[in-house]
């Protein structure tokens, strides 16, 4: 029987890291880490027959901004890679396939060798859909950890979660949702984001980008180190929660499931059972308990340490999508 596709999809910085490594102690379940988020965005999800040689083209390919990013010095939790291991192919800074940056390390102890065979087996898959090739792909990483099912996870994802469903209508989606304003903080302090944020909502001063060259080094430079206005980051927060919403309708009730973050940190193991039912999973004793004692206390709030002026602008931010996830707005 061919598994049934399973997500976790979520804004930035909403807990689905967290849920992912809770969901991955199940014996049966290969959680796959952050596959789709550095893929080409244009290509991730196009229609229409791909061949193998250019599938293993797409997921093989660098993703800029975290090369970028690394080079300076910064990282994440989730860059697994194991760059200070004894041997390690790659240092930070390279120009590295996205998948080797955060999924191998993920899931084996060998990511080199889990990605060039990976590849391999890519190059050698005849020309079909992406959709296919996915669960494809998908379900080899799960038997390479030896595994029967498979879900996967990447930050952002509630942003193209109508492309996963129209890729996959019988998929099972749960969505993680946190905060809005202590999403949005925490996206503010993070360098991946702050890069992101920069470009998409024309961040750099004009001497910024007069005095920059053509690698644009000094674009980095000032994104990463410079903490973006709370109300753009509230902004990006919201237009994600936005947007994917847009294709709640389009998806049945009985596939879809909300889980706050906040309750899934004060009920870890009631939590996880039931997105575990919900994602239809073989029963696994003791998975409960083992996946709820990764969860540590609640995060501390950054809210109550705005200004007045910043605290307002950026509930107003995120007041649409609050209301959306009906948290108070």
């Amino acid at each position: 029987m061919t598994p049934v596709p399973r997500f976790v999809v979520g804004t930035g910085r909403c807990g689905s890291t967290l849920l992912s490594r809770m969901l991955a102690e199940h014996r049966d379940l290969a959680a796959v880490h952050e596959f789709f988020t550095g893929l080409d965005w244009g290509r991730r999800f196009a229609p229409g027959p791909v061949s193998g040689a250019d599938l293993a083209d797409l997921i093989g390919a660098e993703q800029s901004v975290t090369t970028q990013v690394l080079r300076l010095g910064y990282t994440s939790d989730e860059i697994t890679y194991p760059f200070d291991r004894p041997g390690a192919r790659w240092k930070p800074g390279d120009q590295m396939p996205w998948l080797l940056v955060a999924m191998a390390g993920w899931m084996s102890q060998d990511p080199d060798r889990l990605y060039d065979e990976l590849i391999a087996h890519t190059r050698a898959r005849p020309e079909t859909a992406l959709a296919e090739h996915y669960r494809d792909l998908f379900s080899w990483l799960a038997a390479q950890a030896g595994k029967s099912h498979w879900v996967e996870r990447s930050g952002s994802s509630i942003d193209y979660v109508g492309d996963l469903h129209t890729m996959y209508p019988d998929a099972r989606i749960v969505h993680i949702h946190r905060d809005g304003p202590e999403a949005a903080l925490s996206i503010a302090a993070h360098p991946f984001f702050r890069l992101a944020l920069a470009f998409l909502y024309d961040g750099f001063p004009e001497d910024v980008l007069a005095s920059t060259g053509e690698d644009g080094k000094e674009l980095v430079e000032y994104a990463v180190n410079t903490p973006p206005p709370v109300a753009v980051a509230g902004t990006y927060w919201c237009d994600q929660v936005l947007h994917g919403y847009a294709a709640l309708p389009a998806i049945n009730a009985d596939q879809w499931l909300d889980v706050r973050f906040e309750d899934l940190v004060a009920e870890p193991a009631e939590q996880v059972a039931r997105v575990a039912d919900f994602l239809q999973l073989p029963v696994d004793h003791g998975f409960a308990d083992r996946a709820a004692s990764l969860v540590g206390e609640l995060p501390r709030s950054r809210f109550p340490d705005l200004p007045a002026a910043d605290q307002e602008a950026l509930l107003a931010a995120c007041r649409p999508g609050q209301l959306l996830l009906g948290r108070p707005a």
